[in-house]
């Protein structure tokens, strides 16, 4: 059973699956269950909730997770936005987004000046799930700190519908289904 930690400050968290974005008060006792991405998921009395990985340091003995460094200055490559939508979690599934099976399409385009414009099109597990736009979000932001990019969009779709028959093999693995 995992020990409990307290926020040492008040900070903000999205409500798993709802996707509401509230404040826990300072004290709060959580129970990390995830820690991916650079974000946490933790249990409370009150539910299951997602800190974003600039408020994990309120989590009182949590330590950020090294997985998710800065990525190094160069050039950039279409297996870089590969490599970022990698670091992009589930706040629920201990799987990232494109082992998953959610990412549907990436486009790059370059304009003369050689920024960079990176559509994605991806889609959730779930039609209703609150936690698309959060997730979304992150995977933008992280294709954002890319060299040479100058704008992210990421889509959520529809069609076609997720099955768990789009997880990868590393996925499957990684879940037990193999």
């Amino acid at each position: 059973m995992p020990s409990a930690n307290t926020l040492t400050r008040e900070c903000a968290a999205t409500m798993i699956p709802s996707g509401q974005v509230v404040t826990l008060p300072a004290g709060t006792r959580v129970f990390i269950t995830q820690t991916l991405g650079g974000n946490v998921t933790v249990r409370t009395d009150g539910g299951l909730f997602r800190i974003a990985a600039g408020d994990a340091a309120a989590i009182e003995g949590h330590q950020a997770a090294a997985e998710v460094a800065e990525p190094a200055a160069g050039e950039f490559s279409e297996e870089a936005v590969w490599g970022a939508l990698r670091t992009c979690f589930d706040p629920e599934i201990p799987v990232n987004i494109v082992d998953l099976g959610l990412i549907y399409d990436l486009a790059v385009e370059t304009a003369a000046d050689g920024a960079r414009s990176v559509d994605v099109k991806m889609t959730l597990t779930a039609p209703g799930c609150g936690m698309g736009p959060v997730i979304a979000e992150d995977a933008r932001q992280k294709i954002l700190k890319l060299p040479s990019v100058a704008t992210a969009r990421v889509h959520i779709v529809w069609d076609p519908q997720w099955t768990p028959q789009m997880i990868s093999e590393t996925g499957r693995k990684a879940l037990g289904l193999e």
